[in-house]
């Protein structure tokens, strides 16, 4: 599978006002055209933005399915509203799996609300070359685990040309992005991993992520 991690920079006040438009029009006409929403979230401590993860099969199906969403009568529609809310949509990681893969759940039906109890916090290391992923399940995993916290899943970046170039990605970056859930934000644990710094290439970003009504990582 091949992953963007999306985080948006949102006009003040706006989250909501996407999520909402998210979650009745675009989860359902984005897989229709070929491509996974997997999850989709608020973000801890950063009220304007709006990250945001999908999945496709391949780079070229990334292709056709993206051409065939963003063409496609509904995001017409909708387009205007959409960016209306945004200040900045490019800040996107195009990942591959290294480990574990999201494991995705049965997603509610549109119109829900109720919002799951769950925590996911995503870290993000940058590193240089290839080869971290060995490293991170040698020397990393166990010291988390002896602090209770399990990686959920594991990506790493895809360096493969963009196929869809009308939607840019970060390009230049090298990183590294395991997940871990808790089941309520009173459970997290945050793990120091110092073995990890003489492998690292610039500050680990790390991300406090709340799973919204509709998205299917809960």
């Amino acid at each position: 599978m091949i992953y963007e991690l999306r985080r948006y920079q949102m006009r003040p006040g706006r989250r909501d006002d996407l999520i909402d438009l998210f979650e009745r029009k675009f989860i359902e006409t984005q897989e229709a055209a070929g491509m996974r929403v997997a999850a989709s979230f608020r973000e801890d401590g950063e009220p304007d933005t709006f990250p945001w993860l999908r999945a496709f099969p391949d780079m070229e199906t990334r292709r056709a399915a993206l051409t065939d969403f963003y063409s496609g009568p509904v995001w017409l529609a909708n387009r205007d509203a959409a960016n209306a809310t945004l200040i900045d949509s490019d800040d996107v990681l195009l990942l591959r799996p290294a480990g574990p893969e999201l494991p995705f759940g049965e997603r509610p039906p549109v119109g829900a609300t109720d919002l799951p109890s769950s925590l996911y916090v995503v870290t993000i290391h940058h590193v240089a070359g290839d080869g971290f992923a060995g490293v991170f399940a040698r020397e990393a995993v166990p010291a988390l685990a002896g602090a209770g916290v399990r990686p959920v899943a594991c990506l790493e970046s895809e360096h493969a040309e963009n196929t869809y170039p009308r939607l840019p990605v970060r390009t230049g970056v090298n990183v590294f992005v395991w997940f871990a859930r808790f089941e309520t934000a009173e459970e997290e644990r945050v793990v120091d991993l110092p073995m990890l710094k003489p492998y690292l290439t610039a500050p680990t970003e790390r991300l406090r992520l709340r799973p919204t009504a509709r998205s299917s990582l809960r």
